[in-house]
């Protein structure tokens, strides 16, 4: 739902939606959802798609071990400052684990739903890219698909920063038998699934063919920053706040024109034109009623800038 605090148009002149960018507009700030075959670590991953484009930078939202297949967002150019939102995604996976000792089927369907839903503690691997020190991290949804004498195939949704590998190490030391992960695929990782990913082949085919003038199914696999991140709440703003937002001023009540509900104070929020183009990710200062009501004092504090300078004219004031 939306608060609209003012109902001010757009000039066509300015700017231009995300769906109007040419296929090289596009590669310098979009997010492509690559499917990760094994072997290969994810830093290679995104070191291949950044070459097939000749990109200055790339980054990927959220790590996947050389062994582990499926759902890899990589971000291009521009498109790498909204990593951090990237990276902070749900994920959704379907493991295999593997119990050293059989255990009854129900014993393991209550171990799991007393011990392993919701939140849970748990301490990073020693193999791992941050600090070993416990943390909490949410498991959504854990069902068990199969068993088959000592595998267990399952599907789990859980926060970002959830090592599944430990969770069925943690799993096999609770039920007293042991347990080790023996495949994994990530299936999502927030609403990009696995009808969305590609491999590296087919977008390595898709760019040479659209070199070729034939620009339909690069243009269907890149998703423009605006749309890679629908779990960011949005503010849109005025056509005379738009290049103050640029040059890193903070955003005032004057230049707010539609507001999304539910906005907190501290909240990572996206600063959107009135035509979806992303001009920056900003941290609120006020909730959504505030940001509707007040007159005076600022609403978000721009955090990373987007959109270059000089797009949208001068005004004196956001």
């Amino acid at each position: 739902m939306w608060l609209v605090k003012s109902e001010d148009a757009t000039n066509s002149e300015y700017g231009k939606s995300p769906n109007e960018r040419t296929v090289g507009e596009l590669i310098k700030s979009s997010v492509i959802i690559v499917d990760k075959n094994a072997g290969p670590t994810s830093h290679q991953v995104t070191a291949w798609a950044k070459n097939i484009f000749s990109a200055k930078l790339a980054g990927h939202g959220g790590t996947l071990d050389p062994g582990v297949t499926g759902v890899l967002p990589v971000a291009l150019d521009n498109a790498t400052k909204i990593m951090s939102v990237l990276s902070g995604l749900d994920k959704e996976y379907i493991c295999v684990m593997h119990l050293h000792k059989e255990v009854p089927e129900d014993v393991l369907r209550k171990t799991i739903s007393d011990k392993f839903l919701g939140k849970i503690r748990q301490t990073p691997p020693k193999k791992s890219a941050v600090e070993r020190r416990e943390r909490e991290r949410t498991i959504h949804f854990f069902d068990i698909l199969e068993i088959e004498g000592k595998d267990v195939l399952f599907k789990v949704g859980c926060e970002a920063g959830t090592y599944i590998r430990k969770l069925c190490d943690d799993i096999g030391r609770t039920l007293g038998t042991g347990a080790h992960m023996s495949e994994l695929r990530r299936t999502k990782a927030g609403n990009f699934t696995e009808d969305d990913a590609h491999s590296l082949v087919s977008v390595r085919d898709a760019f040479e063919f659209w070199k070729s003038n034939d620009e339909k199914k690069l243009r269907a696999m890149l998703i423009p920053a605006e749309y890679a991140i629908p779990n960011v709440k949005k503010i849109f703003v005025k056509d005379s706040a738009v290049d103050a937002l640029c040059n890193g001023a903070p955003l005032y009540p004057s230049g707010a024109a539609r507001i999304q509900e539910d906005i907190a104070k501290g909240e990572t929020v996206a600063l959107m034109t009135l035509k979806e183009e992303l001009i920056a990710l900003g941290i609120a200062k006020m909730t959504s009623e505030e940001i509707l009501k007040r007159k005076t004092g600022i609403v978000a504090r721009v955090d990373r800038v987007l959109m270059q300078r000089g797009i949208y004219p001068k005004w004196n004031k956001a």
